[in-house]
């Protein structure tokens, strides 16, 4: 299997990082079985099953805390 991996960072502000977070989420629970995603001038069609595994993991550092959330099929 060929993998394939996009990663973009950047920094937003509270509401719009929760802004995107709504986005994916509404993508997400719609009623169809593919998830479309753009990133610049590249899109993206996934297939998302019904179930997914679901992680959620915090990290409280002294300088630096992190709060990730990974979906897999």
């Amino acid at each position: 299997m060929t993998n394939f991996e996009v990663e973009k960072r950047e920094t937003l502000s509270r509401d719009e990082a929760a802004t995107r977070l709504r986005r994916i989420a509404n993508l997400l629970s719609g009623s169809d079985e593919e998830v479309e995603f753009e990133r610049g001038e590249m899109k993206f069609k996934l297939e998302v099953p019904e179930q997914v595994d679901w992680k959620v993991e915090l990290e409280i550092g002294e300088d630096e805390n992190e709060l990730e959330i990974e979906l897999k099929w």
